[in-house]
């Protein structure tokens, strides 16, 4: 097998391109037709394209007509640009069925059109990891389709392979999206808040799980999830970046398994805590996060109070921001804030940004209840 794709997936703007390609990728994975300006931003800086195609199912017979015509219209368009590298058809389009397999028939029929057309470049359908009985079914399902996506995050991207070995696939697999602990497997609060994990944390799991992969023969290649910014569940749990485009110290364990050298790294989180989970309306609030600077100058931390993230799309649309909730601070450095409880009852997290003088970023938050 070739040597695997070393890139990321992405979402956001060209300046966050640049720095996918400063920090040593070789390969973006985008989701949809509106990404298609990546194709010549790449091209620039040296990167190759695994261009999504969307794909809905299940739909009425006149909306699978009307999509299998865009989709021809969108592989023509592009299948002679020299930075494409693969099609992705689709991601998790089975997500929520009780049987996938209509939905990656569907997806099977659309990857031989592409092949039709495009006979150059291979073709990638990415599935949720569901399971050894839903491995079984991806094993001989789809024969149009040249290399199998799977979505995987935390210890699942370590059992991966090996589950993939036990479902008798035998074609090369890539992790369309691999992500540490995600909001779905993470421990809660009694009142049903995850716990995320901080940046070091999640920096900890990409340099382990990569090392790893790296050493799977099967495993064509992985697609850290997500170089950008991302409201989900959290303003901070998914993204690589932050929305100002700082780097992080998951930015930092990429670039080092990419190959290129990191002189400033990140600030490191040692540890976060909050005098109690629950308060009193008004009630003083004391909070800390031990933090270290790669070269020991001082840090800047950035805290602040959101209301408790209510609109939850599990991955997919685009979910609302939560309220920043103005609170009486009585005092704050870069190691502690104490403030006043909210006056209205509800669920918060206390979140802290921690800044070097280079403008790197550490992030973490905490989840606390007022009643």
């Amino acid at each position: 097998m070739p040597e695997q794709w070393q890139g990321a997936a992405f979402a956001g703007d060209r300046a966050a391109l640049e720095k996918l390609a400063a920090a040593g990728a070789g390969v973006v994975r985008v989701y949809g037709e509106s990404d298609a300006w990546v194709l010549d931003a790449a091209r620039r800086l040296g990167l190759r394209v695994v261009m999504g195609v969307s794909v809905a199912y299940p739909l009425d017979a006149g909306a699978l007509h009307a999509q299998e015509q865009a989709v021809r219209n969108f592989v023509e368009r592009h299948r002679k640009h020299p930075a494409l590298l693969a099609w992705g058809v689709g991601n998790e389009v089975e997500a929520g069925a009780a049987d996938p397999l209509p939905a990656w028939r569907e997806i099977d029929r659309l990857a031989g059109i592409i092949k039709a057309i495009d006979p150059a470049h291979p073709t990638l359908m990415v599935a949720v990891d569901g399971g050894i009985e839903r491995l079984k079914v991806l094993a001989t399902c789809c024969a149009q389709v040249d290399l199998l996506g799977i979505n995987a995050y935390a210890g699942a991207a370590f059992t991966l392979p090996q589950r993939v070995r036990d479902a008798g696939i035998t074609k090369p697999v890539v992790i369309g999206e691999l992500g540490p602990l995600g909001q779905w497997q993470a421990g809660t609060k009694p009142w049903g808040a995850p716990l995320e994990p901080t940046s070091s944390e999640k920096a900890a799991f990409f340099r382990d799980v990569l090392a790893f992969l790296r050493n799977q023969p099967q495993i064509a290649g992985a697609f850290p999830f997500l170089w950008g910014a991302k409201q989900e569940q959290t303003e901070t749990w998914h993204g690589l970046l932050l929305a100002d485009g700082s780097l992080t110290a998951m930015s930092d364990a990429l670039t080092l398994e990419w190959g290129k050298p990191v002189a400033e790294p990140a600030p490191a989180i040692r540890g976060i805590g909050i005098a109690a989970d629950e308060f009193a309306p008004g009630q003083e609030v004391s909070a800390g996060v031990d933090a270290a600077s790669f070269d020991g100058t001082a840090l800047r931390t950035e805290w602040k109070v959101l209301a408790e993230a209510t609109d939850l799309r599990g991955g997919s649309g685009i979910e609302t921001p939560p309220a920043r909730i103005a609170v009486t601070v009585l005092h704050a450095d870069a190691a502690s804030v104490r403030f006043l409880a909210p006056q209205q009852p509800g669920a918060y997290r206390l979140f802290m940004t921690i800044r070097d003088h280079k403008g790197k970023a550490a992030t973490a938050n905490l989840p606390f209840l007022v009643r």
